[in-house]
């Protein structure tokens, strides 16, 4: 009863906390998907030099935590005369890591497009940017859809790193309630259980959306 009653009370400033995790991955994602596509597209390009760069770039994104890509973004940008706030630094860093690993998952579906259609498409006179648009990224895109949730799901997670460097997202809501409550257990355990209620519907979502692509295949 104890639990259930510290719940009660902590409830409504955790939901706030909870409410910025959720916008915080919503910007993440909105800005990292679209860079791993051009990130995926940019490692299959035909000019040396900028595979070479976007693959570059993939690999140091992928092997940069997210906690230490958070403090570069924090704290290095603003040494550089950029002033940004907690929250918008925060949304690049996982935007970043997003791109970094939406790239790779991307390029593995534009891959898988069989070869005969992209042989097909230049014996029909279609252009390569016109085969990219139209064949090549609409299936490929769908075969990663599934593996992009996933990440989706991870990097809504990972945006409790975000306490580190105050933004208000649901760690810190917790953490702020403990620091005055001392009630750590209640208000951490009930911080679990909202992290849950997204996380399990979600990953739900996600294996019915892959088998359900997967009748197609």
């Amino acid at each position: 009863m104890t639990f259930l009653t510290d719940w009660q009370s902590f409830f409504p400033q955790l939901l706030d906390g909870l409410k910025t995790s959720a916008r915080l991955s919503a910007g993440a994602l909105a800005l990292g998907m679209p860079l791993g596509l051009l990130l995926a597209l940019g490692s299959a390009s035909r000019i040396l030099p900028v595979r070479y760069t976007v693959i570059a770039l993939v690999e140091i994104g992928r092997g940069t935590p997210a906690l230490v890509m958070l403090q570069i973004v924090y704290f290095g940008l603003p040494a550089q005369g950029l002033s940004l706030t907690a929250f918008i630094s925060a949304t690049l860093a996982l935007a970043l890591t997003t791109g970094a690993y939406a790239s790779e998952i991307i390029r593995g579906g534009l891959q898988s497009v069989p070869q005969g259609q992209l042989e097909a498409s230049g014996a029909l006179g279609m252009s390569r940017m016109a085969t990219l648009r139209f064949i090549v990224i609409p299936q490929g895109l769908r075969v990663a859809i599934p593996s992009l949730l996933g990440l989706a799901i991870l990097i809504f997670q990972a945006t409790s790193l975000a306490y580190t460097i105050a933004v208000p997202e649901l760690l810190q809501a917790a953490y702020s309630v403990g620091s005055t409550t001392f009630k750590y257990l209640s208000v951490l355990s009930l911080a679990g259980l909202m992290y849950l209620a997204i996380t399990i519907p979600a990953s739900w979502l996600t294996g019915r959306v892959e088998r359900r692509l997967a009748r197609h295949v």
